[in-house]
C-alpha cells in the first residue's frame, strides 16, 4: 500500500524548518563555539555551503525519484544497493542520536532540575504517538511549534540588540584555527540537516517533483537566516561564557536584563527541541519504511497501517530505539554521532545526484563535487570518539546485510524448483 500524497508546498517547507531550527539552535552553540571559538561564523558560513550543495543534490534527486526513503531510494536506484543501504544505515542510526538530542534538549529547558530524564521519555513516547495517527496531524503540530520557536528566537536577538547597544563587553572567545572551525562546521552541521526530513516523505507531497525542490531550498534558506542573527547574538552578548552554559538563550535574557522573558525562551525553545523531534522521528520511519521493502531490514515494518496511512510498526520501534539512547548518551555525544552519520548519508546523495543523466541535472555537477570533499573533510575533523562510535555501527550495518544477503541467498537454494 503506498502512503498517501496530502502535503502541500507550505506542510513540507515546515516540517523541513521545524527540523532544523528545532535541531540546534538551542543546543549546538556551546559544543561548536568550544572547538571553532573566534571563528564560530565562519565555520557557520561552512556549515550553510555544504548544508546547500547537499540540499540542491537531495532536490535534484527528489524531483526524478518522488518516493519515501530520501538518499537511500535515491542511491539504489543510481549506485546500486549496497550505496543505498549504507545510505539508509548512516541516516537511521544518525537521527536517531538527533532524536535523542532533541529529547535531552527539550527536557533541559522544560523540565525542572532532576525531572529532565523522564521527561524526555515521555515526550519520545507521546510524539512517537502522534506519528502513529497520520502526517497531517504530524504537520499541523509542527507549523505550530515553529512559530512558538520563532516568536522566542525574535525575543532573544531583540535581547542582544539591546545588550549590544548598552555596551555589552563580552568575555573573548578563544583563538580560531583551521581544524577548529573544520570541527565547529561538523557539528554546526548537524543543525542544518533538517531538509533531508522533506525528502524521505517524497510519497506523501503532492507534486513532488515540483514541491520537493521549492521547500527544500525555501526551508534552508529560513533557517540559515535564523542561525546568523542568534549565533551572531550569542556571541556579541555572551562570549566566551558560552562555553559554561547550559541554556545560552537564556543567558542572553539575563545579559541584557531581560529576565522576566525568559519564561518565553524556555517554551519556544521546548517548542522548538518538540517540533525537531517529531520530524526527525517521521522521516527515520519513512526510510525504515522503504529498507524494509526493500528487504534490507526485516519486512516486519514495511506495513502499513490502512486507516491512518503510516508506517506504525517502523515509528514505535523508532521510538523504542531512541528512548533507548536517552536513557544511556548525552547530549554531546549525540550530536557528535548524529553528524557523523548524516555527513556519510550526504556525501552518498552527492555521488548519486553526480550520476545522475544531463535531463535530470538542476545544478551544475560542481556543486555536487563540493558538497562530497566538504562531507569527507567535515566528517574527518569530528571528536574522536564520535568517529570511532560512528565508524563500529557503520561497519556493524555492513555486517548485518552481509549475513542477511547469505542467509537469503543460502534459503533460496534450498527451496524446491
Amino acid at each position: 500500500m503506498p502512503l498517501a500524497r496530502v502535503l502541500r508546498l507550505r506542510d513540507a517547507t515546515v516540517i523541513g524548518l521545524g527540523s532544523m531550527i528545532g535541531a540546534g539552535v538551542f543546543a549546538v552553540w556551546a559544543p561548536a563555539l568550544g572547538a571553532a571559538g573566534s571563528g564560530i561564523l565562519i565555520a557557520l558560513a561552512v556549515a550553510a555551503f555544504v548544508a546547500f550543495a547537499n540540499a540542491t543534490s537531495s532536490a535534484q534527486l527528489a524531483a526524478v525519484h518522488p518516493v519515501a526513503g530520501g538518499t537511500y531510494a535515491y542511491a539504489r536506484a543510481e549506485i546500486g544497493p549496497w550505496s543505498g543501504f549504507i545510505a539508509g544505515w548512516c541516516f537511521v542510526v544518525g537521527k536517531v542520536a538527533s532524536c535523542a538530542a532533541m529529547a535531552m534538549t527539550f527536557a533541559a529547558y522544560a523540565a525542572p532540575e532532576g525531572w529532565q530524564l523522564p521527561v524526555a521519555v515521555i515526550a519520545v513516547a507521546m510524539l512517537t504517538a502522534v506519528n502513529c495517527f497520520g502526517v497531517t496531524r504530524t504537520a499541523l503540530l509542527t507549523r505550530i511549534l515553529v512559530l512558538v520557536s520563532l516568536l522566542g528566537l525574535a525575543v532573544v536577538v531583540a535581547a542582544g540588540g539591546t545588550a549590544v547597544a548598552t555596551g555589552a563587553s563580552p568575555q573573548p572567545l578563544p583563538a580560531a584555527t583551521a581544524y577548529g572551525i573544520l570541527q565547529g562546521a561538523g557539528l554546526l552541521f548537524f543543525a542544518f540537516a533538517g531538509y533531508a526530513r522533506i525528502a524521505t516523505m517524497g510519497e506523501e507531497v503532492t507534486d513532488p517533483a515540483r514541491t520537493i525542490p521549492r521547500a527544500i531550498i525555501l526551508a534552508l534558506a529560513g533557517a540559515v537566516t535564523v542561525y546568523v542573527l542568534v549565533g551572531a547574538t550569542v556571541v556579541l552578548t555572551l562570549g566566551a561564557s558560552v562555553l559554561i552554559s547550559a541554556a545560552p538563550l537564556v543567558d542572553v535574557l539575563a545579559a541584557a536584563g531581560w529576565s522576566a522573558a525568559t519564561p518565553v525562551v524556555r517554551v519556544a525553545a521546548a517548542a522548538a527541541a518538540l517540533g525537531a523531534l517529531l520530524a526527525l522521528l517521521t522521516g527515520i520511519g519513512r526510510t525504515s519504511l522503504a529498507m524494509a521493502r526493500e528487504n534490507d531490514i526485516p519486512r516486519f515494518f514495511a506495513r502499513i497501517d490502512e486507516r491512518w496511512q503510516v508506517p506504525r510498526r517502523a515509528e514505535i520501534a523508532i521510538g523504542v530505539l531512541v528512548i533507548g539512547i536517552v536513557l544511556l548518551a548525552d547530549l554531546r555525544g549525540a550530536i557528535g554521532f548524529s553528524s557523523f552519520g548524516v555527513l556519510l548519508y550526504y556525501l552518498i546523495a552527492n555521488v548519486a545526484a553526480f550520476r545522475q543523466r544531463p535531463e535530470a541535472r538542476r545544478y551544475p555537477r560542481a556543486l555536487q563535487i563540493a558538497g562530497a570533499l566538504a562531507c569527507i573533510l567535515l566528517v574527518s575533523t569530528l571528536p574522536t570518539e564520535a568517529s570511532l562510535v560512528g565508524t563500529g555501527v557503520v561497519l556493524a550495518g555492513v555486517v548485518y546485510r552481509m549475513l542477511r544477503l547469505r542467509i537469503r541467498r543460502a534459503q533460496s537454494e534450498t527451496r524446491p524448483r
